[in-house]
């Protein structure tokens, strides 16, 4: 490699066995690779020469018996040095796009990562925070790629990057690696069952569940060191048990009814170089979910099940390089296409008896779907101190659905002793045809200038120009910060910047107001029903029928943000961060009854509730975020810790959520619903005697708020979320939760492979091609089993070792009898056992 990292193709390198004076040459190819072998162990001498650059020797290298690896780094030739200076500790550290702030993953710390994709991917965000981005190979959307195909795994704060439509939250960047020089692949079968899984604290008895996951992997050469074939399979059968907390008029309920599951997931993925500039990549997906009895839970009786079929298929392109010397770009495009069908068990009206209990049908039916296309380009040019980017990213849908929703109508009564008395508070019911077809387009163009004033200072400022159907205004959102490396060692980076960024107002949020527009369909509302006839009662009023609008001056949610930082590399090879961010949020989408009451007259007469989404909430977010990596690779050690203090504010928790008070809306400031104070997550795994490796996680994060209502319309219009006198938004709190998991493995590796995997390498314009974690080897297990060409792996891994109540949710209804209590928890202990090889 030269310098920057870039690959050196055409090199001269020679080996040379000291004790017989046999020599072997050989030239760098494509990937800046030269291969020898078979080599007997003993004491070599490595000479490399490439023109332009100073020649390198290492005249004592110990070859052992296996594979033997050895990365070389050759200094531009003195006559060039001083015209390539790039790289010095200052300026790497003050690169925006450097390594500060920067997490990385490599394969031996992938391999500690949990082994069914779903439950990876919520380990990756835990450690990334809340508002995590996850991509793989640039795409959102999609399932993981099996764990011996991912190559790295990144995590990168966007901080104030022009590219970025989200703020600055964390990006997850996986990316997967090519097979272009031999065939390797593995399977996997993991298990769990009752016996293997703790009793949740919620119900007496423990419920029955069994999970049986499986999968398949293979990646190699169609063309050696030109095109590679990725394939997978993987699939899971399995039934959990939900549980059911309830209050009947007969008494306490607390039971578990089983949740069957069945998943296939099927991708392949075509990567061709078209030297050792351009790659493109082809991947298609289908994956395939049914789930029973979704519905039930908590308060939710059997009766309230429904099933769901999910069919989702991607397809997905991407073609990226270098154009000349100082030019890369990466286009991508993805479409995908989803289709749901949801069937009931019932078609009964609904009856909710606040927090105690749920019956009749889940009012729930019917099919819906999209089909998404999205485009992506990027656009990196290096001229002088200027490293410039800029790009566009569109994104234009359509979306469909007949889904019936409350079609057969749900009573809502405010406690048990209302149900007993037979005296609903509403009736609600949605008629009409609901039948509807949307497109939505939305795009956004940018343009940033990362602007080098000195070797350890860049001064970056950009814009991002956001334009989205259905939604007004002009969305200029600019950004701008720098990057300072103070002292010369370059071993600390400051960052500090800001700016502009819009939210895009949800595709299925405008799907759903089109729905119930009182064009297509309306919203019946009956007050003071009778039941279970709701014109049987005496004192029922039947209202006109209702809607949902859309406010004419609706634009898009605006963030305004800043953030400073400053990162570390300590002795030892531990690096520290610390981040402070602030955002304030204006425009945001909330609903509100603009038809409701007021002295007990609807200013609409003909109408019912007329839910209108409006842009005019607000919101406020401040935390400070501590960070800790250590890595010694070479030992098969490996931590990241992050702990995060912060403070949520809001006044919405959604488009269609309605206020308590619809005329005043500042009373509805206050928690938000994921206002969580302190969090705190690690991942560690160690290498241990014996060929075994441990891996651990810990995720503590404090109590989450809840609403606090008295179960009553008190005001008349229609929903009882009526908070007591006094009492704001969100002032309940629940319990901390605290969740340890634990991976323990064995593996034995046979064989070895005759070259070591690599993938092809590209010049990248902006940032370092680097891989301090040694993310570019290392197989499952320790020493003896890296690098082999046959590896077994033996695992058992656990969730919530410590068993720990986790609730999630907390009744906050004043007529419930679980007032303040908790009503339903996160799974308890559950330990899988599996079995996975590699070739």
């Amino acid at each position: 490699m030269d310098p920057s990292g870039a690959v050196i193709v055409g090199a001269r390198v020679t080996v040379t066995e000291t004790s017989s004076g046999a020599a072997a040459s050989r030239e760098s190819g494509n990937r800046g690779e030269a291969r020898f072998g078979p080599l007997h162990p003993g004491i070599y001498a490595i000479h490399v020469e490439s023109e332009g650059f100073e020649a390198y020797d290492a005249p004592s290298v110990r070859m052992r018996a296996g594979d033997n690896r050895r990365q070389v780094k050759l200094a531009i030739a003195k006559l060039a040095e001083t015209v390539q200076v790039t790289r010095e500790p200052q300026e790497r550290a003050s690169d925006p796009v450097g390594d500060a702030f920067m997490t990385m993953l490599g394969q031996s710390q992938i391999n500690e990562l949990p082994d069914d994709p779903d439950e990876m991917e919520q380990t990756l965000r835990d450690m990334a925070g809340p508002g995590a981005v996850l991509r793989v190979n640039g795409f959102r959307g999609g399932k993981l790629p099996p764990k011996n195909q991912i190559q790295q795994i990144r995590f990168r704060r966007s901080m104030f990057a022009a590219d970025a439509h989200e703020p600055g939250f964390v990006f997850i960047d996986i990316l997967t690696k090519p097979g272009l020089d031999t065939w390797r692949g593995g399977s996997n079968l993991g298990f769990r069952d009752s016996a293997m899984t703790a009793r949740n604290a919620l119900v007496p008895v423990k419920g029955d569940e069994q999970r049986e996951r499986y999968g398949f992997n293979v990646n190699g050469p169609l063309w050696k060191d030109h095109t590679s074939l990725a394939l997978s399979v993987a699939g899971v059968n399995a039934y959990d048990s939900q549980t059911i907390v309830a209050a009947l008029p007969t008494g306490r309920l607390s039971d578990s009814i089983q949740r069957p599951n069945d998943t296939l997931n099927v991708t392949a993925r075509v990567e061709h170089g078209f030297n050792s500039q351009q790659m493109l990549r082809v991947e298609a997906q289908r994956n395939h979910t049914s789930t029973s009895n979704l519905g039930v839970g908590d308060f939710d009786l059997p009766d309230r099940a429904y099933e769901q079929t999910v069919s989702e298929d991607v397809v997905r392109a991407s073609l990226s390089g270098s154009i000349r010397k100082a030019l890369f770009n990466e286009l991508r495009i993805q479409w995908q296409g989803n289709n749901t069908l949801i069937t009931p068990s019932s078609t009964a009206p609904a009856v909710l008896v606040l927090n105690a209990f749920d019956s009749g049908g889940a009012q729930l039916s019917g099919e819906y779907g999209y089909d998404l296309l999205e485009a992506n380009d990027d656009l990196d040019i290096a001229r002088g101190r200027h490293a410039i980017r800029t790009g566009f990213q569109l994104e234009a849908g359509r979306y469909h659905t007949g889904e019936q929703r409350n079609a057969g109508g749900t009573f809502t009564f405010a406690s048990l002793q209302a149900y007993a008395a037979g005296q609903p508070t509403t009736f609600v019911k949605n008629v009409g045809d609901p039948s509807v077809t949307v497109s939505q387009v939305q795009a956004g163009l940018y343009v940033q200038d990362d602007i080098r004033l000195r070797k350890n200072l860049t001064i970056s400022a950009g814009a991002r120009q956001e334009i989205q159907s259905h939604v007004g205004g002009f969305h200029l959102g600019p950004r701008g910060g720098f990057t300072w490396s103070p002292f010369k060692d370059g071993k600390t980076t400051i960052r500090a910047g800001g700016g502009i960024f819009y939210d895009w107002f949800d595709a299925d949020s405008y799907e759903q107001a089109v729905q119930v527009d009182g064009t297509h369909q309306q919203v019946e509302t009956i007050v003071s029903p009778g039941y279970p006839d709701p014109l049987s009662g005496g004192h029922q009023l039947v209202l006109p029928p209702g809607r949902t609008v859309l406010s004419p001056t609706l634009t898009q949610p605006e963030l305004r943000e800043v953030m400073t930082g400053v990162d570390r590399q300590l002795p030892g090879d531990v690096r520290l961060s610390a981040i402070y961010m602030h955002r304030q949020g204006s425009n945001l989408l909330r609903g509100v009854n603009v038809n409701a009451p007021i002295a007990g007259v609807r200013p609409d007469p003909s109408s019912g509730v007329v839910t209108e989404v409006e842009s005019i909430a607000s919101s406020q977010y401040n935390a400070l975020t501590l960070s800790v990596n250590y890595a010694r690779p070479q030992k098969g050690m490996f931590l990241v810790a992050n702990y995060t203090y912060g403070r949520s504010i809001d006044e919405t928790d959604g488009p269609f959520s309605l206020p308590a008070d619809n005329y005043n809306l500042a009373a509805e400031r206050g928690p938000s619903s994921n206002d969580t104070r302190h969090r705190f997550m690690s991942l560690a795994n160690v290498r241990l005697p014996g060929r075994v490796r441990l891996g651990t996680s810990i995720r503590i994060q404090s109590a989450l708020p809840y609403n606090i209502t008295t179960g009553h319309d008190d005001n008349g219009d229609t929903v009882s979320n009526d908070r007591p006198a006094g009492v704001t938004r969100n002032t309940g709190r629940g319990r901390a939760q605290a969740d340890v998991g634990a991976r323990v493995s064995w593996s034995l590796g046979i064989g070895s492979h005759t070259t070591p995997p690599a993938g092809p390498q590209f010049r990248v314009v902006r940032g370092d091609n680097k891989d301090p974690l040694g993310a570019m080897g290392g197989g499952p297990g320790g020493p003896d089993s890296e690098n082999k060409r046959y590896t077994l792996e033996l695992y058992a891994q656990a969730y919530n070792l410590i068993n720990h109540l986790n609730a999630t949710a907390f009744s906050g209804v004043m007529t419930s009898p679980f007032f303040g209590q908790p009503t339903s928890a996160a799974p308890p202990r559950r330990i899988e056992a599996g079995v996975r090889m590699t070739f």
